[in-house]
């Protein structure tokens, strides 16, 4: 289950940063909609992931799935603004869900391993969200960094996809 939802979560959040990546000069309509859909693809996916948890893992995949709708609620106002008012938003959800995925991967040690990937997903989601919020008071801010942070994230879900799947492998061939 946990791998095919780190695959699936990892390929949709690379597709997402090239279609974002395409689009992002202006905030259009468009590039609105893809604000919005962002986060709450993090919010099914953590709810996905939060059903195979027990205790605080859950709780926090919970929570974050909730930070992640109100994001995307908060996005798509903030799409009808300034860039910065986006960069600011999603500086805000990058750091809070960052620090979230940090703590869920390094509390579930025990079952899924050290999971590094989803560790540095993690960090780099906090240190992605700080440089969102610092960028959202630069004269003509850049919305193509939300595209790099997407695709980054995305391809460490699949390279811990591919960890899990190696684990399994081995634990199958010892037994």
């Amino acid at each position: 289950m946990q791998l095919r939802l780190f695959l699936a979560r990892g390929l949709v959040a690379i597709g997402w940063a090239v279609v974002f990546a395409v689009t992002a000069d202006s905030l259009t309509t468009g590039v609105g909609v893809l604000l919005v859909l962002y986060p709450l693809i993090d919010a099914v996916a953590s709810v996905s992931d939060a059903r195979g948890q027990e205790g605080s893992a859950r709780q926090l995949l919970e929570l974050n799935a909730a930070v992640s709708v109100v994001a995307a609620v908060a996005l798509g106002i903030a799409a009808t603004g300034e860039k910065g008012d986006v960069l600011a938003v999603f500086g805000v959800w990058a750091l809070l869900t960052g620090v979230a995925q940090l703590v869920v991967a390094i509390r579930r040690r025990r079952t899924l391993g050290s999971q590094w990937p989803l560790r540095l997903a993690g960090a780099g989601s906090t240190l992605f969200g700080i440089m969102f919020l610092v960028m959202s008071g630069a004269n003509n801010p850049s919305l193509r960094g939300i595209a790099v942070y997407a695709a980054t994230g995305g391809l460490e879900f699949v390279i811990q996809a591919w960890v899990l799947a190696h684990r399994t492998h081995r634990v199958a061939e010892a037994t």
